[in-house]
């Protein structure tokens, strides 16, 4: 079957060099060009260099650009060597078919006619393909069709014809300029090779079809490319634009007399970048909450140690101006003054216990009997608080917790119902089990008024004393305590005592702290 007649592609036009004509220097020729800029200095101007910055999206586009390129790149490869593998193959099979044809034909020409005649006679007859052509050599005589001249004279031919190939062989070549297919048999009389069959088929329309696919698959690819950068390119701007969002954020807060009060708008949406966007708000409000209650303490410790200074000086500034005769009053402010400064180093020392208890990295976690902790801390106040104190029957129970923290919000609790009572008050330490959820309660009660349920919110916080009976108090003790359960995953909770009447105060400590608990 005859091949549709393609147009060949035309021939590319290249461009020829530049050329200077001759006898003219390099400054001469930029100095043609000086006139189609102006003169006055205008073509060259001290202009400082700006850097182009590249964002993260261009990075990541130009990145995925390049991936993309090479996977777009190997699949145009790819199809345009399968199309290129398909036709050669094509065409092979269609002049393998001839020689078959002529090989058949050959075993049933009648007898007494010559295998040279039946050649030139099967090539006069056959109706060959167009831009098909056949050469054969029989008994170093050739035979060949109208056209083959350019194909008998190369040299991969030639060495066909000179030693006949030992098997067909089909080989792809360019001959005269000229895509061809070609496929060389050897021809045998009996056991005897008598001479060589070749014959070849233009692909140059098939060459012309490859690069229209070609071309076609790289205008795609580009097309699809320049799309697929595009869109990535967007949705990374909108992605990034967060980041950026943040990053102004963060640079106004630094720079800017707002302070932590800037947050960022509700990007909307559950994505990661809408996370990132919520927690770095969430950031800033621990933030600003830390940095308000951190003014607080300034704030309270700052009036706090001004009052005992403030007395400490005035009675030290009177007994400066009466003199020193009087030996009870100067023993009087002596005595006055060192209880202010005793005052103001418990004053310290409590500040200082607090900030440790406000950093639960700082814990120095050991397995905690909790029997065996109050029993020691009724042990070591008993005899020091004129109060009734007593511990209820605790289940031995060990925790996970830092012992000296612990211990020491007990103690100022117990120092708290101390300042709520009269002397010989009750007051109790206990434990007490959730069953249902397995949180441990240590708890610290007394007979004394107790915290109105309006006051209990503000009696945690610092130098808070609702309740106070006398003066004596920092109003750090449930201060500490709310710390230190909250340094252990716990909380604090006040509520009235059903068995002695007055306050009962709890440090909650989670189950996950419980290491054994034995009845």
């Amino acid at each position: 079957m005859a091949t549709p007649s393609l147009t060949a592609p035309a021939s590319q036009r290249r461009a020829g060099p530049v050329r200077q004509r001759p006898g003219t220097s390099d400054v001469a020729c930029r100095a043609l060009l000086l006139p189609a800029f102006g003169h006055g200095g205008v073509a060259r101007r001290n202009t400082p260099k700006r850097n182009v910055r590249v964002g993260s999206a261009g990075r990541l586009a130009a990145l995925h650009a390049g991936v993309l390129a090479l996977a777009l790149g190997a699949v145009v490869v790819v199809l345009v060597r399968s199309f290129t593998l398909t036709y050669q193959t094509a065409a092979a099979s269609a002049i393998g078919g001839q020689l078959r044809q002529y090989q058949q034909e050959a075993l049933k020409r009648p007898h007494g006619q010559s295998l040279w005649g039946f050649s030139v006679q099967f090539l006069q007859d056959s109706r060959l393909s167009a831009g098909s052509n056949v050469v054969m050599k029989l008994d170093g005589k050739s035979l060949e069709t109208s056209g083959s001249g350019s194909l008998a004279k190369d040299p991969l031919v030639q060495s066909w014809l000179t030693v006949p190939p030992a098997r067909t062989v089909a080989v792809a070549k360019t001959v005269a300029g000229v895509p061809l297919e070609l496929v060389a048999a050897p021809l045998r009389s009996g056991p005897r090779t008598v001479g060589t069959y070749i014959a070849a088929s233009d692909l140059g329309p098939f060459a012309a079809e490859r690069s229209r696919v070609f071309a076609l698959s790289l205008a795609e690819a580009g097309v699809a490319l320049m799309v697929a950068v595009g869109s990535a390119f967007f949705l990374l701007r909108r992605l990034l634009r967060t980041v950026g969002r943040i990053t102004v954020t963060a640079r106004e807060i630094g720079t800017s007399g707002l302070g932590l009060q800037r947050r960022l708008p509700d990007p909307g949406g559950t994505d990661e970048v809408a996370e990132l966007s919520r927690t770095f708000d969430v950031m800033l409000d621990r933030l600003e909450a830390a940095m308000n209650a951190q003014r607080r303490l300034l704030a309270d410790v700052s009036h706090q140690l001004r009052t005992p200074l403030t007395v400490a000086r005035g009675h030290l500034e009177i007994m400066n101006r009466t003199g020193y005769d009087d030996a009870l009053g100067a023993k009087e402010t002596t005595d006055l003054v060192i209880d202010e400064l005793d005052h103001m180093a418990a004053l310290v020392e409590r500040l200082l216990m607090l900030g440790r208890a406000m950093e639960p990295n700082l814990l120095s976690v050991e397995p905690v009997g909790l029997r065996e902790l109050l029993s020691s801390i009724k042990g070591s106040l008993g005899a020091l608080v004129p109060r009734r104190l007593s511990v209820s029957r605790v289940p031995d129970i060990v925790v996970l917790a830092d012992r000296e923290q612990l211990r020491g919000a007990i103690v100022n609790l117990v120092d708290n119902a101390v300042h709520a009572t009269k002397e010989g008050a009750a007051i109790m330490l206990g434990v007490a089990l959730d069953g249902a959820s397995g949180d441990v309660r240590v708890v610290v009660e007394d007979s004394g008024p107790g915290i109105p349920a309006s006051q209990r919110g503000a009696a945690l916080e610092r130098f808070a004393r609702p309740g106070a009976r006398d003066e004596g108090g920092s109003g750090l003790g449930l201060a500490i305590a709310k710390a230190v359960a909250l340094a252990h995953g716990g909380a604090i909770m006040i509520d009235q005592s059903p068995a002695l009447g007055g306050a009962r105060v709890e440090i909650l400590l989670p189950a996950s702290r419980v290491v054994s608990e034995v009845s």
